[in-house]
């Protein structure tokens, strides 16, 4: 274990949850050559476990829905699997599925330990050598289970079958309980049982007997290991809710489990208290992420969708709350259903095509109005994903929200307006840095905003690349120059002390705000009080032709050297010209940016992890991109600069 991390990892927690972690170290060890055996389950039963109303919502499936899944399964029986931007070794399934391939990192070619391992006597968090962990979980999750499963459903696909067996009973056989990777994390067999559940519904009684044991002996188990091993205090984020949404999910599905009533009625309480903890009151998620807020919202929807069909439905609250997060989602979908990055994306889904799904918030907006049975607010994909089938998605799109919306509790202020006769997205964040004592996946982004122009990017947020194998590049990505803010004396305004933790974080807050002919927002934060004895404030104002941003720096000492950001899209060029700098998309001149006088301008593009100018559109993945920086050791009392639409 890293020594660093673990102290790090101790200051952001009470005393309470040091004790609870020590406890939770204790039943680990505990488990180790005790619960690490198949015997020790009892599937008590034989039948397929059911997901209530699944199939009678999978046969009103439309015939373009339908062909998405066909193809989709097609895809996966011909041996391929592509995820988080990584296509895996094209395997012939019916030669068997080997040990190898759920050890794989796809990306290193390097081989996680196997059954060989005790699953928390791996190391994965600094085992950097094999890759990033994500990618041998991602294959883990079953996730391309469902369109195979659902395909098999719709058309009895005889493959289809033989394959899901194939892949179950290589599973089982090479991953017992607590041996290898796929038991390292409470997120990960959540998620598995979602996948497990949906086939079992879809196949039912045609699975084997066999291979019915065997997803009733891999659903006992994880239930039995999620129940031993909560998430807790500072990481009791999605962990929690996806952990809970499993634990449900299989009590309801199999509730000839001796405990299944008790399982059900404590994972609702907690369900139904996360959804009002975890989604804010103003629609929000609480993780600052609008990808990580879906993810939330859709293990939470799939719950309320299983408990109303089984006539047992969850809390009006878990509603109120999936409706508060759509509506926040509207305000920040664009034409093309797309949403603007902000903070991590690990591109982590429920039900899925197991596919790119680029609309994942308004796609999950889309299923929550399907399933309140109202009509949508804003823009909904056009491309069909296994979720609408299971929540019958509307499908109605709505005009896209006009003026200007204040999310006070979750800190983003949104305009949405014409700008010199262009339609333009602005979103300042002025929010809380994450959730919990860790913030996990929160970004050091403080008073930065995002512009949209007709749709297309031009100012925007760096996105995520790496989580554990990230190194230098996960600290960029998510530290203050890689955003659209300023930096002093090359310190981030929180500090990071880990892949998934921070020691000091800033505190920003909204000052107020104006409606009307020329909206306009005043915020400021608190990350350079403790060591420049500085106030960060900035003021957003939209004018008719152009957007003003003002910056100061309040307190009693000279501020150090001051760095202001402004990172582009990919598809962006930009030049500089005296003080401004020229910024055209696809050789149409776009924006021109008049920056104070008294700095200096530079353009980054491509560098290494300590100037950046990288976008990181999809997990794994970055391209070059124009970052531009504007310095100066003589900041002014007041530096406005001016963002002129062209």
């Amino acid at each position: 274990m890293n020594l660093v991390w673990l102290v790090n990892r101790l200051r952001s927690m009470s005393p309470a949850e040091i004790a609870w972690r020590v406890q939770e170290q204790a039943l680990r060890k505990a488990a180790k050559g005790r619960l690490d055996r198949w015997d020790r389950y009892d599937p008590s039963g034989s039948e397929a476990p059911q997901m209530p109303g699944l199939l009678a919502s999978l046969e009103k499936t439309s015939p373009q829905l339908r062909l998405a899944i066909r193809m989709s399964a097609e895809r996966i029986l011909s041996g391929q699997f592509s995820a988080l931007g990584v296509t895996w070794p094209k395997l012939d399934w019916r030669d068997g599925f080997p040990l190898h391939i759920w050890t794989l990192d796809p990306v290193t070619g390097k081989h996680w330990p196997g059954a060989d391992a005790f699953s928390f006597d791996i190391g994965y968090r600094h085992a950097k050598d094999y890759g990033d962990i994500k990618y041998a979980w991602e294959y883990h999750r079953l996730q391309f289970l469902q369109p195979v499963a659902a395909h098999y459903a719709l058309s009895r696909n005889k493959d289809a079958l033989a394959f899901i067996e194939a892949v179950i009973e290589s599973w089982f056989t090479h991953n017992p309980p607590y041996r290898g990777i796929g038991w390292n994390s409470g997120i990960e067999l959540g998620l598995r049982a979602i996948s497990l559940l949906f086939v079992s519904t879809c196949c039912g009684s045609d699975l084997s007997p066999e291979t019915r044991k065997r997803i009733r002996l891999i659903l006992v188990s994880h239930l039995a290991w999620m129940r031993r091993f909560p998430s807790g205090y500072s990481s009791a984020n999605n962990h929690l809710i996806a952990e809970c949404a499993g634990e449900f999910l299989i009590a309801l599905c199999m509730p000839e489990l001796p405990d299944a009533s008790t399982v059900l009625a404590k994972s609702s309480r907690v369900l139904e208290r996360e959804a009002d903890k975890q989604i804010l009151c103003d629609g929000v998620g609480a993780e600052q992420s609008p990808t990580y807020g879906a993810f939330t919202a859709e293990f939470l929807l799939l719950c309320a969708c299983m408990a109303r069909n089984a006539g047992r439905p969850l809390a009006a609250n878990v509603s109120q709350a999936l409706l508060r997060f759509a509506r926040f989602v509207s305000w920040m979908t664009l034409r093309d259903a797309t949403t603007p990055q902000i903070c991590d994306d690990d591109e982590g889904r429920v039900i899925t095509l197991a596919e790119a799904d680029y609309c994942y918030p308004a796609s999950v907006s889309a299923a929550i109005w399907g399933y309140l049975g109202m009509d949508a607010e804003g823009p909904l994909p056009v491309s069909p994903t296994l979720r609408d089938a299971v929540f019958s998605s509307c499908a109605q799109t709505a005009a896209v929200p006009q003026g200007v919306r204040v999310f006070e509790a979750g800190g983003y202020s949104v305009f949405r307006g014409q700008i010199t006769n262009k339609d333009a997205l602005v979103v300042f964040d002025h929010g809380p840095l994450g959730y919990l004592s860790i913030a996990a996946h929160g970004h050091a982004d403080a008073l930065a905003w995002l512009l949209y122009v007709n749709d297309r990017p031009v100012l925007v947020d760096p996105g995520t690349y790496l989580y554990h194998s990230g190194g230098v590049w996960r600290d960029w990505f998510r530290g203050t120059a890689a955003h659209n803010t300023l930096r002093l004396g090359g310190r981030d305004q929180s500090i990071i002390s880990g892949a998934f933790n921070w020691s000091h974080k800033a505190n920003a807050r909204l000052l107020d705000h104006a409606d009307g002919r020329h909206p306009a927002f005043r915020a400021c934060h608190d990350g350079y009080l403790k060591e420049f004895g500085l106030m960060h404030e900035r003021s957003l104002s939209v004018l008719g032709s152009s957007i003003r941003v003002q910056d100061c720096l309040t307190g009693d000492q000279k501020p150090p050297l001051v760095e202001m950001s402004y990172q582009l899209a990919p598809a962006a060029t930009a030049r500089i010209e005296d003080n401004s700098v020229f910024v055209s998309l696809e050789d149409e001149l776009v924006l021109r940016i008049a920056f104070p006088g008294n700095g200096r301008l530079s353009i980054i593009v491509g560098a290494g992890p300590d100037q950046g100018g990288w976008v990181s559109g999809t997990f794994g993945t970055k391209e070059p991109a124009p970052r531009i920086v504007w310095t100066t050791d003589n900041f002014p009392a007041e530096a406005v600069t001016e963002f002129h639409i062209l």
